[in-house]
């Protein structure tokens, strides 16, 4: 036998050892063991599309059916029977769910320019349709009602064509009028009908179709996760899938998972833990703070400014978690100009920025001891470990006090963005400095929102 064939051999049966070795076992222990894929940790920053046929009524939330329906709020009710006939049903939205106006490579770009690292697509909420042709959502899809399209197939292929920006999907385990769902409810989940004929296979579906690099589930909270049999999905998908190597899931598999188990935790909307945690995490957040879903009634107050935008994603990435920005399109397909000149200007601000942000980890120190302004990361660049300081409010003075670097003879302090000379500081006994910050004319400041201080050669690095 050749040499280079035995070395073929080998590295084939070596292969097939570390495959066996790593395959996962269809138990919280076992997945939990998987290594998060790091690109997702590298990202820090993600972008949410919350679209489906309740883009259709856009007012008050995407819950609209549930608060009509349910008399859960006056003013659906009212709003209700005020402009649809007694007799309208939610399935009567889905005509009007036309999306006559969606154009994937617009909203590539868009997206694209946010900075994002990943997209996660609502593929499937809580009102069961589809926006892609599942064969198990028969005439409840997006490819036999309404925009008569694959929603889900033409975004993938044109994230995909167009930026590096990893795509996902958003899938909602249980829907609120199915059938079978509705019986297992009844029999208080003795029995898995909507599981074994719904949940599951389109799950299989959606991964087997799009390869995605983010299945993000939800609509797990009414029940323990042996009803909805995901460790047997979970194991595939890390095992045997097409994405089995790159994709990453997060905690809502039922309501005993949540900040417990899965890939990266979301445990509840809008979550800011206010400390480090021993688990990746996510924050996800909707622009519009009274809704995921497309209003028609939203207010601009009602709209996160970029102040509050990029406080929060320094806040969630000093914290050591991943922010998930949602946006709500509107039943014709637009990303409406309020959102999209939102995320552009998150894209602007990364584009000076981004270096405090992408691949970075905790320092030390996430809050500043002295000044509650400043928030810090870390990275280890070619230069050595460099800690940023980020300041949410511009100064009322030439200086910037901090208490938690300790200098060096060879500390060196730039700003992200401003071409002038390093700026010079002062120690403040063993730990704290302050820098001396020179007037910066209108046209020379970076950005307008989170100045970051780039501080090298610290003695605490």
């Amino acid at each position: 036998m050749k040499a280079t064939s035995f070395v073929r051999l080998f590295l084939i049966a070596a292969l097939a050892v570390v495959s066996h070795a790593t395959r996962y076992e269809p138990n919280w222990a076992s997945l939990d063991s998987r290594p998060l894929p790091s690109w997702y940790d590298e990202s820090k920053i993600g972008i949410f599309l919350h679209w489906g046929v309740f883009s259709v009524p856009s007012y008050l939330n995407e819950w609209f059916w549930w608060d009509w329906k349910g008399a859960k709020n006056p003013a659906a009710v009212e709003f209700m029977l005020a402009n649809y006939k007694p007799d309208f049903t939610y399935g009567d939205f889905a005509p009007d769910f036309k999306a006559e106006f969606y154009e994937p490579s617009r909203w590539a770009d868009i997206i694209n320019a946010s900075g994002a690292k990943y997209v996660v697509m609502v593929t499937k909420h809580h009102e069961g349709f589809t926006n892609w042709p599942s064969k198990y959502s028969w005439n409840w899809n997006a490819m036999d009602v309404g925009p008569n399209r694959d929603l889900v197939g033409e975004l993938a292929s044109a994230i995909r064509s167009q930026t590096n920006v990893h795509f996902g999907v958003y899938h909602s385990l249980f829907e609120w009028f199915n059938p079978l769902y509705m019986e297992d409810a009844k029999n208080n989940y003795t029995t898995q009908k909507f599981v074994a004929a719904k949940t599951m296979p389109e799950l299989y579906e959606l991964v087997n179709t799009y390869k995605p690099d983010v299945v993000w589930s939800d609509g797990d909270w009414m029940v323990d996760d042996f009803y909805w049999n995901a460790t047997q999905f979970l194991a595939w998908l890390y095992n045997d899938s097409p994405v089995k190597d790159t994709v990453v899931t997060n905690d809502r598999w039922g309501k005993n998972i949540r900040c417990k188990h899965g890939g990266f935790w979301d445990c509840d909307d809008k979550y800011l833990p206010g400390q480090l945690m021993k688990h990746k995490w996510e924050n996800c957040m909707s622009l519009d703070k009274y809704s995921w879903g497309f209003r028609r009634d939203a207010q601009l107050s009602d709209i996160y400014s970029m102040d509050e935008l990029i406080a929060l994603l320094v806040k969630t990435v000093s914290l050591g978690g991943n922010l998930l920005v949602n946006v709500g399109p509107t039943s014709y397909g637009e990303i409406t100009p309020i959102y999209e000149e939102r995320l552009r200007q998150m894209g602007q601000w990364l584009g000076v920025n981004g270096n405090a942000i992408y691949g970075t980890r905790p320092w030390t120190y996430q809050n500043d001891t002295t000044n509650p302004d400043v928030w810090y990361t870390m990275k280890k660049e070619d230069s050595g470990t460099v800690v940023y300081a980020i300041l949410l409010k511009w100064l009322h003075s030439n200086t910037l006090k901090l208490g938690a670097p300790a200098v060096t003879s060879k500390t060196s302090v730039t700003l992200l963005g401003y071409s002038g000379a390093p700026f010079m500081f002062v120690r403040e006994g063993v730990q704290g400095m302050t820098i001396m910050v020179p007037a910066i004319s209108f046209t020379d400041m970076p950005c307008q929102w989170g100045w970051v201080f780039k501080l090298e050669n610290l003695a605490n690095q």
